[in-house]
């Protein structure tokens, strides 16, 4: 494989690779994400104790303009983790606990009816929760169909649609939703075409010992950390514009390409141990999302264009909830996950 230029060796008047080049203003944009990035980090890592990888793949996300699914057991501090981030970047946040009784106009909003001083009565549209900048949908796969299709007209267009009329979501918007793992009565298994939607899924694990000791010691007195605002909702949507922009060499292209096709088993060139273990594999939006992830990863790490590792960095959660495996990988143990793994280990 080939190997990509280190972002060190590159001047920084002008990038260039096989068909793009980076602008000397987009260059000192990225310099300035990287250092807001690790300020991000800093202020999050005060109130939210170990989950590295997990902080990074959110903010991957957010800057790619995607939206992300939490699969984690309760008490991990998922709710914590995203009220932070939303203060951090001085974001709106809303939180939406889904249950079975949940209704589309519970989270779109809907028209009442109101009365002025001169008492002409018409139709106003109160807003829903999802008037968010950050929305937090908790065990949103315990809400019923119709109102997971108005959460996926939401995270798809931006928009939410009430008694027939459009109303638009205020940029940054970005869903967080959250699935538990273990308790599985009265929920309403999220359809491919929604999982679909996010970006990426987002294992959240427990903690380390050393770090669950630290929980218990820093969580537990009086003593609270105050956040610092690191972006604002504007300076976001610059970024998120900015990640647009990242160049991406040829090679990295047909990558993604190469291994998003190798998760189908109806082709010729798909490799044998995955025809036997998968039944349905990744679709074109996995190809967009797998280069959104790299350039976005590429340029919080400050590289002004995006590498090889960025893209093996994402591939997991981009392809982990894509891929879906059949009863004789079920039985021997090979999840999504292990099949993603061991697919980017042979084409190294």
């Amino acid at each position: 494989m080939e190997t990509v230029t280190e972002a060190a060796t590159i001047t920084p008047e002008t990038i260039t690779t096989e068909n793009t080049s980076l602008p000397a203003d987009d260059v000192a944009a990225i310099d300035a994400l990287g250092q807001s990035y690790q300020a991000f980090k800093s202020e999050i890592a005060k109130v939210i104790i170990g989950q590295e990888e997990v902080v990074e793949q959110l903010a991957i996300c957010l800057f790619a303009r995607g939206h992300a699914l939490l699969m984690g057991v309760p008490g991990l501090a998922k709710t914590l983790l995203v009220s932070s981030v939303a203060q951090t970047l001085k974001l709106s946040f809303n939180r939406i606990q889904f249950t079975p009784d949940l209704m589309p106009s519970d989270i779109t909003g809907t028209d009442i009816i109101q009365e002025d001083e001169h008492g002409h009565r018409a139709f106003k549209f109160i807003k829903g929760p999802i008037f968010a900048n950050l929305l937090l949908a908790d065990e949103i796969n315990r809400a019923p169909a119709k109102t997971q299709a108005a959460m996926l007209e939401a995270m798809q267009e931006r928009h939410v649609t009430a008694l027939g009329t459009k109303y638009d979501l205020d940029p940054p918007f970005f869903v967080l939703a959250t699935q538990n793992p273990v308790e599985q009565e009265g929920t309403y298994p999220l359809p491919e075409a929604q999982l679909d939607r996010f970006m990426f899924l987002i294992n959240v694990d427990y903690p380390t010992a050393d770090e669950e000791k630290r929980i218990a010691r820093e969580t537990t007195g009086a003593a609270k950390n105050a956040l610092q605002t690191v972006l604002t909702g504007e300076e976001v949507i610059r970024y998120q514009e900015l990640v647009r922009r990242v160049p991406v060499p040829d090679h990295i292209y047909d990558y993604a390409v190469e291994i998003v096709r190798k998760t189908r088993p109806d082709l010729d060139t798909t490799p044998d141990w995955v025809k036997q273990n998968v039944s349905w594999g990744a679709g074109p939006r996995a190809v967009q999302y797998l280069i959104l992830g790299a350039k976005s990863r590429a340029a919080l790490h400050g590289s002004y264009m995006a590498r090889m590792e960025d893209i093996e960095a994402v591939a997991g959660p981009v392809l982990g909830h894509r891929v879906l495996t059949n009863f004789a990988a079920e039985s021997q143990g090979m999840t999504s996950t292990k099949v993603v793994d061991r697919l980017v280990q042979d084409m190294r």
